[in-house]
């Protein structure tokens, strides 16, 4: 690696021996961090007009940095969400130079004064049981296909499952007996467990009976696949997101309450709401979701609280002699007070 200047040499160090064998990140991860670092280099090859090969440290600054940024949002149509993934990617190589050249130390100081950007808090979007079983209850379950897809959908929503998670699922991580459960690899190589209602361990019996006959409770065999060229191949996120659409949108034609645009994701939070509405315990739903800190799963407490109060003053017109002893504030939750019961305290 002697021909490579200190930025690339660390760059190589970084992604090829640091985050995959020192920190054992997933290959997912470590493409987020490649991806992130690419188009930085290539935006300061672009801006400075010189060959990549000559792009170093002393050409980022603060003020490239935020040129950059401002271009992921501006020209290539990111959102703030993944503006400031991108930040915290870069930020986090400059860390790791730092710590392995001296020389990188002012260059980490001096990106390091770029903050990450505001995000205004949007309602969760989320669909009602209602509107996610009209979607489940479009697949032609007389074709083979109709019936991967409704038991991917089903299996989707009630596990409350990333789509990554969704399709690198294998037969061995199922559990099918009594207490029957799926483990999930989610981000950053992170696993957990999670309980499978009684409808959906009964559903993957047949399913797999169907399309993996043979297959014992060990095999390492992909729950859900695809059929290219007559082999059995990985199902990727995008066939997810082509088929969640492609069911939703035939939904829609009958139920008006589902959305206009349905994702992989959408089942995730609407599973989240569920689990809120049946009363279950802010603690367990973050670890059922898997959530980092156990501070996401307010957003789910909030959107909550927050049907309730419209559907209250919805429900009393406002010239009903009931409305003035309405008193909605008693719906909203106080943040504090939520994190309290999210740590246990309460």
């Amino acid at each position: 690696m002697g021909g490579l200047n200190p930025l690339f040499r660390l760059i190589h160090d970084y992604l090829v021996v640091h985050l995959p064998e020192e920190r054992k990140m997933s290959p997912n991860t470590v493409r987020s961090y490649r991806k992130a670092l690419e188009l930085l280099v290539d935006f300061v090859k672009e801006l400075r007009g010189v060959p990549l090969a000559d792009v170093s440290f002393e050409m980022i600054d603060r003020h490239v940095l935020l040129a950059f940024l401002d271009h992921l949002e501006q020209d290539r149509g990111c959102s703030p969400a993944t503006r400031n993934h991108r930040l915290h990617c870069v930020r986090a190589f400059y860390a790791y130079a730092a710590r392995e050249d001296v020389t990188a130390v002012r260059h980490y100081d001096e990106i390091s004064k770029v903050r990450p950007a505001r995000i205004e808090e949007r309602p969760v979007e989320h669909m009602s049981e209602s509107a996610v079983q009209s979607i489940l209850d479009q697949p032609d379950t007389s074709t083979a296909i109709g019936r991967r897809d409704a038991m991917l959908m089903l299996f989707l929503y009630k596990t409350g499952a990333r789509v990554q998670e969704l399709v690198d699922v294998r037969i061995c991580d199922l559990r099918l007996g009594k207490s029957a459960a799926v483990t999930l690899h989610g981000k950053g190589g992170k696993v957990r467990t999670v309980p499978l209602r009684a409808d959906v361990a009964e559903n993957l019996v047949g399913y797999i009976g169907q399309f993996h006959p043979g297959e014992g409770p060990h095999s390492e065999q992909r729950l859900f696949y695809t059929v290219r060229g007559g082999e059995k191949k990985r199902m990727t996120e995008q066939n997810v997101r082509v088929l969640t659409a492609k069911y939703g949108a035939m939904a829609r034609k009958s139920n008006p309450g589902v959305p206009e645009r349905v994702h992989p994701h959408l089942f995730r939070h609407s599973w989240a709401m569920a689990l809120v509405r049946s009363g279950m315990e802010f603690t367990l739903i973050s670890q059922w979701l898997g959530h980092a800190q156990p501070e996401t799963t307010l957003i789910y407490a909030r959107a909550d609280t927050e049907v309730k109060r419209l559907a209250l003053e919805k429900a009393i017109p406002a010239d009903s002699p009931l409305r003035p002893h309405v008193d909605t504030r008693r719906y909203v939750i106080d943040d504090e007070e939520t994190l309290k019961r999210l740590a246990g305290l309460l």
